[in-house]
């Protein structure tokens, strides 16, 4: 196997800016990564850390925000008096531990096919090799599989899957439809993705269980939904989080393609209109390219033999999100059942390594209420709004979209593990790829058999 190493370019400057122009590199050397407790309500909260300059909100919830403190800031935010914790003592630190982007181009005999090596999940890679590996699982099943180009996004790059099915033949069963990095800095969940669909492949000519599988369902693979906003946290801001878009009338870029879905997206609370937002929705509803692209694959599948499981793959954090995200009075039709199902990953999610994943519905289960240090990863689960309160959460309008016009049986969002106490949370060490991984695909063992 021959690896190669692939270095990012060094950094001109000893600290930069949250927001580069385009030929600027990000540097997090120095930032600590804070968690604050909420004391007299978030927006308050919100206000006071946006008078940070240099200060990035990685995370915010009821009852406390997770902020990444530039070095500049920390006068300011000590002077703020407020009740926090550090969980990383050095981001630019953290990010080093993720090691370099490794090239992978080797593949291993399995029978009469060539599967990529397991070893894929030992690094974090370029998103050229990513799309080299969906090349090479879709050879190493060609009879059963075939590669997708669904179209291109703002910069260029076509969005790209992997489709799977079984013995009755391409697009005759009910679609199981897998979204990843929708959110730019996300990695982990582009190789959670990749870890599912090579489970499949690598087990259909040799598991009656995972034939089962793929002979009852087509599966959809789309690691990177996101494919400029994840090539510019390889080379440019590891932490950036939106599209590469950019807009009329302002300096800023970018959209939060999770946002712009055109399904109450006019909904206030949640969603900025502020170009210059991490959070920010667009201009009008479903204006991004990605989601233009994505909404019309969406449709086709619907309109076929529809969508039996949706997950869109997030982190940080450990939950298992449920419709619905823009209100906390509704329920969906079927909610029963996905109480039901969603317990049952969490059940099976746990087993490997001990994690906790809280589920619900997103309006009600996201942001933990007031409750000082409590861990909400380590809580089970919660009844409607005991989370949240009566905040608007469109994480992600996408589910509400999915669920509402494109009428998938169970939508949901899954946030995976995060680095945890002692480091940013988006950034885990390559060493945490293989468990989450390994993890979720133990939940989807068990709930696959149960839709």
């Amino acid at each position: 196997m021959r690896l190669l190493e692939v270095v990012l370019a060094a950094a001109s400057l000893a600290s930069a800016a949250v927001t580069p122009s385009p030929d600027e590199q990000v540097v997090y050397d120095g930032f600590k990564v804070v968690r604050v407790n909420v004391t007299d309500g978030l927006p308050s909260l919100k206000s006071k850390i946006a008078s940070l300059a240099q200060t990035l909100e990685l995370h915010s919830y009821a009852d406390h925000m997770d902020v990444a403190l530039a070095p500049s800031d920390v006068a300011a935010f000590e002077a703020l008096n407020l009740p926090s914790d550090i969980l990383d003592e050095d981001l630019g630190a953290s990010i080093a531990a993720e090691g370099p982007l490794v090239s992978f181009n080797s593949i291993a005999e399995v029978g009469a096919n060539a599967l990529p090596s397991d070893s894929w999940f030992n690094n974090y890679h370029p998103y050229s090799d990513h799309l080299q590996f969906l090349k090479d699982l879709q050879s190493a099943l060609p009879q059963n599989s075939e590669i997708l180009e669904i179209g291109a996004s703002y910069e260029g790059r076509q969005i790209t899957g992997l489709h799977l099915w079984g013995s009755g033949g391409s697009g005759s069963k009910p679609a199981i439809y897998i979204h990843g990095t929708v959110h730019a800095r996300e990695w982990i969940a582009t190789m959670v993705v990749e870890y599912f669909a090579y489970q499949l492949v690598s087990g259909y000519g040799n598991n009656a269980t995972i034939k089962g599988f793929l002979d009852s369902y087509d599966f959809y693979f789309f690691p990177v939904v996101n494919p400029d906003g994840f090539s510019y946290t390889q080379s440019n801001d590891r932490l950036w989080r939106k599209n590469r878009m950019p807009r009329s009338s302002t300096s800023a870029k970018g959209t939060d393609i999770n946002r712009n879905w055109p399904y109450k997206w006019e909904v206030s609370g949640g969603a900025s209109t502020n170009p210059s937002d991490e959070d920010y929705r667009g201009q009008a509803a479903g204006d991004t390219p990605e989601v233009k692209v994505l909404k019309a694959f969406t449709d086709k599948l619907a309109a076929g033999k529809g969508i039996r499981l949706y997950i869109d793959f997030h982190s940080y954090g450990q939950y298992i999100l449920l419709p619905y995200g823009y209100t906390c009075s509704k329920r969906s039709s079927n909610d029963a059942k996905q109480e039901s199902l969603a317990g049952t990953l969490q059940a099976a999610i746990a087993k490997p390594y001990g994690k906790r994943f809280t589920y619900g519905p997103i309006c009600s289960t996201l942001y933990a209420a007031t409750g000082g240090s409590t861990d909400v990863s380590d809580i089970a689960s919660f009844p409607v709004c005991t989370l949240i309160g009566k905040r608007k959460e469109p994480l992600t309008r996408l589910l509400q979209y999915m669920t509402d016009v494109a009428g998938t049986t169970y939508a949901w969002a899954v946030e995976l593990r995060g680095g945890g106490s002692g480091s940013s949370g988006f950034v885990l060490p390559p060493s945490q790829i293989r468990p989450s991984s390994i993890e979720i695909w133990q939940g989807m063992q068990a709930l696959i058999p149960s839709l």
